[in-house]
């Protein structure tokens, strides 16, 4: 059995509180895209996990795969099987990669193990892996409030568009991001920018994590600019970054983007 764990993007993102429990609420659009990972379980005489394409930092029983595993196994009984992950989704991009490994092998290994667990299940689930895991349960456009874990429908479609992803070699922490923001409500609600015609929101639809990104890391701020200049109707940093992404209405042609992982394909 395989399936093809997909990306995400940020479309804007509000950093408008700091929680008596030490995490920020944040308003953001969650978006999927076609940029994806494949997964595979194949019967075996006991689990295994096998790792190709990028390469994964760290011991394998910590990867999200695993964990979803474990997961998944402290409440039904699973048959064992070899695990074949094939990493395209680059790291730390703000992109989700792995957080959409987890929710998809949760959402495999049902299927697996032909258990009548619901979405909904599986959500409380991936929650517990991480903020954002929950999103790719249903993977369709949502309005995540709250860390990132409560959603809400976002009627938007950005079907037709053209997308080109550009993650250079540099590392953002997360934690530094969020220590140089002054979190604040926005004047407009992301629920109305995200309403707007895609040609008003290069001027109103922000990322917050873009100023202070940018500041420590101007690479990151010189390929979002790039991308304008290349005919994007809408570029910006996805999530804490690094990686940025563009909106074009016709396929765009790029450039080699030196020392950068590059991506393109429709939504």
């Amino acid at each position: 059995m395989i399936c093809f764990p997909n990306a995400k993007i940020n479309l804007g993102l509000h950093v408008v509180s700091r929680r008596p429990d030490g995490y920020h609420g944040i308003e953001t659009v969650f978006y999927p895209v076609p940029l994806c990972d494949a997964l595979e379980i194949v019967p075996a005489e006991a689990f295994s996990f096998h790792t190709y394409g990028l390469a994964i930092d760290g011991p394998a029983d910590d990867n999200l795969v695993m964990r979803a595993l474990a997961a998944m196994r402290r409440q039904a009984d699973i048959p064992p099987a070899a695990i074949h992950l094939k990493k395209a989704i680059p790291f730390g991009a703000g992109l989700g990669g792995g957080s959409a490994d987890a929710a998809f092998m949760l959402k495999l290994l049902r299927d697996y193990a032909r258990l009548s667990l619901t979405d909904d299940a599986l959500e409380r689930m991936a929650v517990r892996l991480g903020a954002d895991c929950a999103f790719f349960v249903r993977n369709r456009p949502v309005m995540a409030t709250g860390i990132g874990d409560v959603f809400s429908p976002a009627d938007i479609s950005l079907a037709g568009y053209h997308i080109a992803i550009v993650k250079p070699a540099v590392s953002v922490s997360t934690r530094a991001a969020y220590a140089a923001i002054r979190p604040a409500k926005p004047a407009v609600p992301l629920s109305e920018i995200i309403c707007r015609p895609s040609t008003e929101w290069r001027d109103m639809l922000k990322n917050d994590f873009e100023a202070p990104v940018f500041t420590l890391h101007p690479t990151i701020g010189a390929i979002k600019e790039q991308l304008y200049t290349l005919g994007a109707v809408y570029a910006a940093m996805s999530g804490s970054g690094s990686a940025v992404f563009g909106l074009f209405d016709r396929e765009p042609s790029l450039p080699p983007f030196a020392g950068c992982f590059v991506w393109q394909g429709r939504l």
